[in-house]
């Protein structure tokens, strides 16, 4: 889902596994910019509120690069 320009969306966290995990979960885009933006429920002495966090979006490590087998690689000693 695209979220339009300063807009996003945010669900229910339903892989919430400990404490410090967040309560919801989403996307937003800001300035043209996607971000990810976790809020987690808290209490105060005024009752309920929110707590929020923005991160950049998570990318996957990429796992070993791949190369093709060349030349320079016969020099090898053994």
């Amino acid at each position: 889902m695209e979220n339009k320009l300063n807009t996003g969306a945010i669900f229910k966290n339903t892989n919430k596994k400990a404490d410090n995990h967040p309560d919801y979960k989403g996307k937003v885009n800001v300035n043209g910019k996607e971000m990810e933006v976790a809020l987690w429920v808290k209490q105060g002495k005024a009752g309920s509120f929110f707590s929020a966090a923005f991160s950049e979006p998570y990318v996957a490590p990429e796992t070993m690069e791949r190369r093709p087998v060349t030349d320079e690689m016969d020099d090898l000693p053994f």
